[in-house]
């Protein structure tokens, strides 16, 4: 499986906010492409795992965000996006959909074209926010996590409650005093 790229945005979609569309279990794939040739712009996310079987190794991609795809659509005409075979619907609250900031989905694909190793991250609310001063995601903030003796910057999407992390250099890092911080409360990125 290699998931779609994310399509660039044009001046009429990109408009729109982002929505998370849930889809049928290990169709990502499918409605990313099927989104795009309709022209919806989406996003659907993935990151490296390696497999090791006891004759041989192989590397695989997963989706990030398993059961979502994230697409930018009117939220007062999304019929055209729920008639998409595999589409089950947006994340909504109550009967409205609920938009994801721009940031956050920014932050998501900032994380996944630099190059760095990412995977999925349990969602956190309480953390050291931090400001990564260099390297190849110069300029993002998140969370700072330490795993195995290294180093990860957390982001997430806050509506799916779903994190990302990728590993980062310590002398990369600079904390963020609370009183600086986007988001006061702790709540993660």
């Amino acid at each position: 499986m290699t998931p779609p790229s994310d399509q660039e945005s044009s001046p009429a979609l990109g408009s729109y906010p982002w929505f998370a569309v849930r889809v049928r279990s290990n169709r990502e794939h499918t409605v990313s492409l099927q989104l795009r040739e309709r022209g919806f712009e989406q996003f659907s996310p993935s990151y490296k795992v390696d497999h090791q079987w006891s004759d041989r190794k192989k590397v695989t991609e997963k989706f990030l965000f398993p059961g979502y795809v994230f697409c930018r659509v009117n939220p007062n005409d999304r019929l055209p996006l729920l008639i998409v075979p595999g589409v089950v619907d947006l994340i909504s609250f109550g009967h409205t959909p609920a938009p994801i900031p721009d940031i956050e989905i920014e932050r998501v694909r900032m994380m996944v074209r630099s190059g760095l190793p990412v995977a999925p991250w349990p969602y956190l609310q309480l953390g050291d926010r931090v400001l990564i001063e260099r390297g190849p995601l110069a300029g993002l903030e998140g969370i700072l996590q330490r795993t195995k003796g290294k180093y990860r910057l957390v982001v997430s999407l806050n509506l799916l409650q779903r994190s990302v992390s990728a590993e980062v250099e310590r002398d990369w890092i600079r904390p963020i005093p609370h009183s600086l911080s986007q988001n006061p409360d702790g709540a993660g990125h």
